[in-house]
């Protein structure tokens, strides 16, 4: 059996140890009583209360990342939201863990494409909860205004059950989410790996990395 401990401890990262994300965490599952129960709460919560922000992956700062600073800003992207939803498991005693892969999403718009200069989310992240003896995958990315206005429909929704991540196909039958490449699962963030192929594949975060190192 999968030893599950690791996916249980607080870390800089997912720092459920603060108490502003424990009581914050308990606070959401309410007398929720069930693993399944809990998670839906949690990820409803995280998904719907803290907006979908992309530019919050640069200026590079690992402040970017700690799921207490996500709960105070109110706003992250989807590695962020990911970390936060999996600390919140983790101090309600839900082992929780980071999936990191390439995404292609073919519903962002062009000026998105633009911002990014390609069209691969490189180490997009979501959730992994263990529920029932198996995990399962949680994408909280988009808020509702999000969603609505970027045209992410269907929203990802989530049963306490199955796979709650962006399908490959929309209710039109069009392209929309594309796992591209299996970046692997970790228990805490591998930040260095993040950081090092953001720096190579998004020009715009490269250059606001070599002005931040100019500017100290």
């Amino acid at each position: 059996m999968e030893e599950l401990s690791k996916y249980l401890k607080a870390s800089e990262f997912y720092d459920f140890d603060n108490p502003l994300v424990k009581d914050k965490a308990f606070e959401i599952i309410n007398d929720a009583t069930s693993d399944s129960k809990k998670a839906i709460s949690l990820f409803y919560w995280v998904r719907n209360e803290i907006k979908y922000n992309m530019r919050t992956y640069m200026p590079f700062d690992k402040q970017n990342f700690i799921a207490s600073v996500t709960l105070k800003r109110k706003n992250g992207f989807c590695v962020s939201k990911s970390i936060l939803l999996s600390a919140f498991a983790r101090a309600v005693g839900i082992p929780a863990r980071i999936h990191l892969v390439d995404l292609i999403n073919h519903k962002i718009s062009q000026k998105v494409i633009d911002f990014m200069e390609t069209d691969v989310m490189y180490y997009h992240g979501y959730s992994e909860f263990y529920l029932d003896g198996k995990w399962v995958k949680l994408t909280p990315s988009f808020d509702p205004e999000t969603a609505i206005k970027g045209g992410f429909i269907p929203m990802v929704e989530f049963d306490g059950k199955t796979d709650a991540i962006f399908p490959k196909y929309d209710g039109n039958g069009k392209k929309y989410g594309e796992y591209v490449l299996d970046r692997g699962i970790y228990s805490d963030l591998p930040l260095e790996e993040i950081d090092e192929v953001f720096e190579k594949n998004y020009p715009k975060y490269a250059l606001a990395k070599k002005m931040l190192r100019k500017s100290r």
